[in-house]
């Protein structure tokens, strides 16, 4: 049986930049729209707005039954939230996930956004803090993945920076990561081999080698990893209520280096305290 192969060629690298920058650029759009008002539905369409702009297209809306450009998570969400009327209110912790096809190529990607606060600065520091390890972990796997041998290093890179983290030190809870739902490569189809596991495994996994593009994407809770899918079918919910993070780059690894294809900088600022500096696939 003929079985694609997970690396790809360096022309076929090239092809995934394009992707990678128009759904960064739909993130850049709709971040600053992350406040107290405002739909998530609303959110939604300036995503599809930026990336029509380009002359690409969703590929959410290629999802079997999915015909949203985003998914975005509130609160207890963590992920697969379906864009709707709920209103944004003040101090929500909020994560939007995005991606573009251009050209046959795709690219993916997600932040988290906590809409500003100033009567509850304490569930705002908690929720920021919960973000910021989140993310601070995701490009631990990022970095990783520059110099590791075996897929299962990203995941043992990204579980061992939130063990680093402790418990929260304005919650006091320890973090909890997501189990039933991973990472992935990523190239002509959003959801491609091999499975990117955010924690450790005892098998090491496939080699990472040039040519390996992988959308990175640890989430996190700030209590139990137990989840549940809310009736809506998509919508991923923690069991205990505490709030969800998650953040996600597409990354490629090339002959040359790393490059963050989903990334303005290729990942500079962001690889910089790991010592790691990207370079641009030629």
């Amino acid at each position: 049986m003929f079985r694609r192969s997970i690396y790809k060629t360096q022309a076929q690298l090239r092809s995934m930049v394009e992707p990678g920058l128009i759904t960064a650029a739909a993130l850049d759009a709709v971040r600053p729209l992350v406040r107290p008002g405002v739909t998530t539905l609303e959110l939604d369409a300036a995503a599809n707005r930026l990336i029509l702009e380009r002359g690409a297209e969703s590929n959410f809306q290629l999802v079997r039954g999915y015909r949203h450009t985003t998914c975005i998570s509130v609160n207890e969400e963590v992920v697969h939230g379906i864009p709707g009327e709920r209103v944004l209110q003040a101090g929500d912790i909020v994560s939007i996930d995005c991606g573009a096809q251009y050209q046959g190529w795709n690219g993916d990607s997600a932040i988290t956004v906590v809409v500003p606060d100033d009567t509850r600065p304490d569930v705002v520091a908690r929720r920021e803090e919960l973000s910021r390890v989140t993310e601070g972990s995701m490009w631990a796997g990022i970095a990783a993945m520059a110099s590791a041998r075996n897929l299962g290093d990203l995941g043992a890179a990204i579980q061992g920076y939130i063990e680093e983290q402790g418990p929260s030190a304005v919650s006091g809870k320890t973090y909890g990561i997501l189990r039933e739902y991973v990472g992935h490569g990523i190239g002509r189809k959003m959801h491609e081999a091999p499975s990117v596991f955010n924690y450790r495994t005892p098998d090491p996994g496939a080699e990472i080698k040039p040519g390996l593009v992988l959308a990175i994407e640890p989430m996190v809770t700030a209590g139990g990893e137990q989840t549940f899918v809310e009736d809506d079918d998509w919508t991923v919910s923690t069991v205990d209520g505490t709030d969800g993070s998650h953040w996600e780059h597409s990354v490629a690894l090339h002959a040359d280096g790393i490059w963050v294809l989903t990334a303005e900088d290729g990942g500079a600022a962001g690889l910089a305290p790991f010592g790691v500096t990207p370079t641009p696939i030629a």
